[in-house]
């Protein structure tokens, strides 16, 4: 079943639309690129996304980068590696007000540090950062996760045969 998503970017944008912690957290990704490099979320402006102040509520602000870098990483880097968020910290930094969005990009050079820290089967953490910005372009928040990848056990060179 996995497979079956990750074939298509297009069925991973329509399974997570309708995945219950987005859908009914008024997310909505928007695009995802055919390479997995590019995805573009919205936190929708609706009476069920506000907080007693009216505006955008903090939790629905931090879920929306919540499983995309994994997801873009498990499309890009296949079967052969774990790939996980470890941890995540937001700084609201002023009121979300209407629809706001935050667009997550993986370069090649994030890709190569990838390769590059787990080909001797070590764990990698790699941090990433976006802003989370308003209709005018203002920022809202900025969301910081640190990831977990780690080449799977069978993926993973045999140290034993290195080491003579």
């Amino acid at each position: 079943m996995k497979k079956w998503f990750f074939a298509k970017p297009g069925r991973l944008r329509h399974a997570l639309n309708w995945w219950p912690p987005f859908l009914f957290s008024g997310i909505k990704i928007t695009e995802i690129s055919a390479d997995y490099r590019y995805c573009k979320v919205i936190l929708k402006d609706w009476p069920g996304t506000k907080n007693a102040n009216g505006t955008q509520f903090g939790g629905s602000l931090f879920a929306m980068t919540d499983p995309i870098y994994s997801l873009m990483l498990m499309g890009l880097l296949g079967k052969r590696y774990f790939v996980w968020d470890k941890s995540a910290h937001i700084d609201f930094q002023k009121p979300g007000t209407g629809q706001v969005e935050v667009e997550c990009r993986i370069d090649d050079a994030f890709l190569a540090a990838i390769r590059e820290h787990t080909a001797g089967g070590e764990k990698y953490l790699p941090q990433v950062v976006d802003e989370i910005k308003d209709a005018k372009g203002n920022v809202v928040a900025t969301v910081s996760r640190t990831l977990y990848v780690r080449l799977k056990p069978a993926f993973r060179p045999d140290v034993a045969a290195t080491d003579s």
